[in-house]
């Protein structure tokens, strides 16, 4: 058995680079078409805001322009992370997915923090408006948030990125609700507190998704080991391998939602290097388990003396 330092590269062996549920050439042009939906829909409230006299509605024209935007930074992060790896990005740049949600979810604190102000405002000040107009505004705007996220509905389980824009889209249809309802309940009743209350609910809800997609993205961009893995747990299972004599240096990390690395030194019996072989493919088996698809292992013989799993011992 060679002493050297042995490095082997594994990718997972029969790992499937299925991209139904990735980011695809199919997203593209679907989120280009909402974006085109969202800027008609902002045009149409703040038209409909200003004829109207109601600050819901051009304030729901702003949370539109908003979304927009934000879904054009999605857009141009989709094709920015299809790019092939180079020498440059070796690993490619699968990560702009995940630095566009991170500024996504941004986005949707601030927006919360806005209504919140904005829901204040109307209780302290309640205004009187044109209520079938804004009923009827708001219903052209629930039909595009609706279709919108239709569209956008199946993609946003398995995409962070996706998830983010997906979920401006259903405050978005939310706050629609709530126009129309304020629209009716001022138009017929004149009750005008309820639409600053049901801000209030909508802002809790956007609040609350925004904070996961936030933490799950900071998570992944200061290479935190994946949600659910148990680091020890995974490594006192691959040191039951045969062979295996201990593992340490190890770093498991995700590039964005879907793809997880793993490296780490492993020493092994005195064998002959081609017998690590063994070793690797129960590895793979193991790792596969856990959603781990990229692997790299350094083979060592009672090599690294003094290290712990994760680094060195102090």
């Amino acid at each position: 058995m060679q002493k050297d330092h042995d490095h082997i590269h594994n990718p997972h062996k029969g790992h499937n680079h299925d991209h139904s549920h990735d980011i695809s050439e199919i997203k593209g042009p679907r989120l280009l078409f909402v974006i085109l939906l969202n800027f008609v829909i902002t045009a149409a409230e703040v038209i409909g805001g200003i004829v109207a006299g109601s600050l819901s509605l051009i304030s729901d024209a702003l949370h539109n322009l908003s979304d927009g935007l934000a879904m054009m930074i999605s857009y141009f992060a989709i094709k920015i992370s299809g790019r092939p790896n180079d020498v440059k990005r070796t690993f490619g740049y699968r990560r702009a997915s995940i630095m566009a949600a991170l500024l996504n979810a941004s986005v949707l604190i601030g927006i919360s923090a806005f209504l919140f102000k904005e829901a204040y405002d109307k209780f302290v000040n309640p205004q009187t408006v044109k209520g079938g107009i804004v009923i009827w505004v708001a219903l052209i705007g629930l039909a595009a948030d609706g279709l919108s996220v239709l569209l956008l509905h199946k993609h946003s389980r398995s995409n962070i990125n996706i998830k983010a824009a997906y979920l401006h889209l259903m405050a978005d249809t939310f706050s629609s609700v709530a126009v129309i309802v304020g629209g009716i309940l001022m138009y017929y009743l004149e009750i005008y507190w309820v639409d600053p209350l049901l801000t209030v609910l909508i802002s809790v809800y956007i609040l609350k998704e925004s904070i996961g997609i936030l933490r799950e993205a900071v998570n992944i961009l200061m290479q935190g080991a994946p949600k659910g893995l148990d680091v020890m747990a995974l490594v006192d299972e691959l040191n039951g391998v045969a062979g295996v004599t201990d593992i340490h240096h190890v770093h498991v990390w995700s590039m964005d939602e879907k793809h997880v690395n793993f490296e780490a030194h492993v020493n092994v019996t005195d064998m002959p290097v081609s017998d690590t072989k063994v070793v690797s493919e129960a590895f793979d088996s193991v790792l596969e388990g856990h959603g781990i698809n990229h692997v790299t292992l350094q083979f060592e013989c009672d090599g690294c003396h003094g290290a712990d799993v994760i680094g060195h011992r102090p």
